[in-house]
């Protein structure tokens, strides 16, 4: 018998049976509502999970039985809540140490976890469970010195003023965010500034919502934590008719991305607001994308097997009915994200409706870029994890948008990796994947100048340079050149890579020019 005769009859004694499906549908807990949903929309089918769980069985939740821990809660959030998942884990024997430390990282940037993300940790093993990572506080995390003082410190007031002062130190508009507002002058001459969106990239308009100000869970390494937890400069859009009128008059504008926090926790009411002008309305004919960021794939898909979530998928539909697309844009770090029951079910309703879905995320240490026993970087396994993941994306129908570098915001210290390393991985995966199945651009990071792309290395007169080109700018005619700057084997963020032969890059001098004259507006409109 060959190997290929082998892996058959392996395959053939693993299959699942529509049986060990309600095996796996019972373990998730799902309400009687949701199993009749699954059943009826055929949202598990026993070929979808056979293949999954035969390729990947190191990520597949498929073959586990164990009881879920946490079942009582759909949200756990704050210290409270982190105090209640502190108690369920001691008395199942899983004990978490530095509970002072988490606790901190807690109070600047605050916590929610949901039960389904909860339960899709490996607890046996959970100092290394990527997922652990991505909604857990860390030791270490937080500044050196900053922990330090904080557990020093010898009364709670002493705690607490640590908190705030750290608190105003990492409000992050990284990028000179608060530029990118858009404004305009109305049909009755008035200034109108849009308080709850950017417009940086003439293709794309991103509106905050004033429903989507928070989230399912929080990302330990979130970008936009000021957004969540409040801070007052935050983008909030309250008034949706102001959107359609500024639309009208920038005709450059395709896409819209509604964004937050999250834009999964938008009603179906305030969303058909946004999306029947665009429907209706010839003077919006050239808005062809609609795109919804969110979490709620990884963090709570079960609100998507619910009856009440067809109003939201009827709305879906109507926009794909109206050629218009809809867009569902996840960040899947993880095939463990993916390979379980309630993720591929939400996915395959969302697509029944019309639904395209795409994955974006950035590569982060210790959730999806490894590091060895040494402290270097793992290019093979991290590279694995996204050769697995992207794999897994197109099985599922999911285009694999992009991966890009950790933002210098928040406890960037513990998320990133050198650039040379990242390139390292990205290269992997590239060349590894099928063209369709690859990510759809260059790794990049964004900056002020807008989204820079590390397209790789070259050699030139006899030294090595790194390669870089603008995927988005503040001048979107950047994008047509390639620029070089020094190798560097230890730096993490582009902006901050030397010069090649210059003392500047191409676009330094206009982007001052840009920046300062949107500085002097924004300041002559507040007056």
């Amino acid at each position: 018998m060959n190997k290929q005769d082998n892996i058959g009859k392996e395959f053939l004694n693993k299959k699942f049976s529509e049986n060990d499906i309600d095996k796996i549908i019972n373990r998730f807990h799902f309400s009687e509502e949701a199993k009749q949903i699954i059943k009826e929309e055929n949202l598990l089918p026993v070929g979808v999970l056979n293949r999954l769980n035969f390729s990947y069985p190191q990520y597949s939740t498929f073959n586990e039985n164990a009881d879920f821990i946490f079942n009582d809660k759909n949200h756990y959030s704050g210290i409270k809540g982190f105090r209640e998942i502190i108690d369920i884990l001691n008395k199942h024997g899983i004990k978490l140490e530095n509970i002072e430390e988490r606790e901190l990282f807690i109070k600047v940037y605050r916590f929610m976890a949901t039960k389904h993300v909860l339960n899709l940790i490996n607890w046996k093993n959970f100092e290394k469970d990527s997922l652990f990572q991505l909604v857990f506080p860390q030791p270490g995390m937080i500044r050196k010195d900053i922990t330090e003082a904080y557990l020093k410190a010898a009364t709670d007031e002493e705690k607490e003023k640590i908190v705030r002062n750290y608190i105003v130190e990492t409000n992050p508009h990284d990028g000179k965010q608060k530029l990118n507002k858009p404004f305009f002058i109305n049909e009755n001459g008035e200034l109108e500034i849009i308080e709850g969106s950017q417009h940086k990239y003439p293709p794309c308009q991103l509106i905050f919502d004033f429903y989507t100000q928070n989230c399912f869970a929080f990302c330990t390494y979130c970008f936009r934590h000021a957004q969540v937890r409040g801070d007052e400069d935050m983008f909030l859009q309250k008034d949706v008719a102001q959107i359609h009128r500024y639309l009208k008059l920038h005709k450059e504008t395709t896409d819209i991305l509604i964004t937050g926090g999250d834009a999964g926790f938008i009603t179906p009411e305030r969303f058909e607001e946004y999306i029947n002008p665009i429907i209706n309305d010839p003077e919006l004919l050239h808005i062809k994308t609609i795109r919804l960021g969110t979490r709620v794939l990884t963090y709570n898909p079960e609100i998507i097997l619910t009856r009440d979530y067809v109003k939201m998928l009827n709305l879906f539909k109507k926009l794909y009915d109206n050629g218009i697309q809809i867009l569902i844009m996840s960040h899947f770090s993880t095939p463990r994200e993916l390979l379980n029951a309630a993720t591929i079910a939400a996915i395959r309703r969302l697509k029944a409706y019309g639904v395209t879905l795409k994955s974006q995320s950035p590569i982060m240490n210790h959730i999806s870029l490894f590091t060895d026993k040494d402290g270097k970087v793992d290019v093979d396994r991290s590279a694995q994890n996204w050769i697995d993941l992207g794999n897994i994306l197109a099985m599922l129908g999911i285009g694999f948008h992009s991966m890009y570098c950790a933002r210098p915001t928040g406890e960037h210290h513990y998320f990133t990796a050198p650039l040379a390393d990242i390139n390292k991985i990205f290269s992997k995966v590239y060349r590894t994947l099928a063209s369709i199945n690859r990510p759809s651009r260059y790794i990049t990071m964004t900056s002020s100048a807008g989204k820079i792309s590390l397209l790789g290395t070259t050699e030139l007169k006899g030294e090595t340079l790194f390669v870089l080109k603008f995927n988005e700018g503040r001048n979107m005619e950047w994008i047509d050149k390639v620029y070089l700057a020094k190798y560097d084997d230890k730096e993490n963020i582009i902006e901050k890579l030397k010069k090649y032969e210059s003392d500047k890059f191409f676009y330094e001098d206009e982007l001052r020019e840009i920046e300062n004259e949107l500085v002097k507006y924004m300041s002559s409109l507040k007056k």
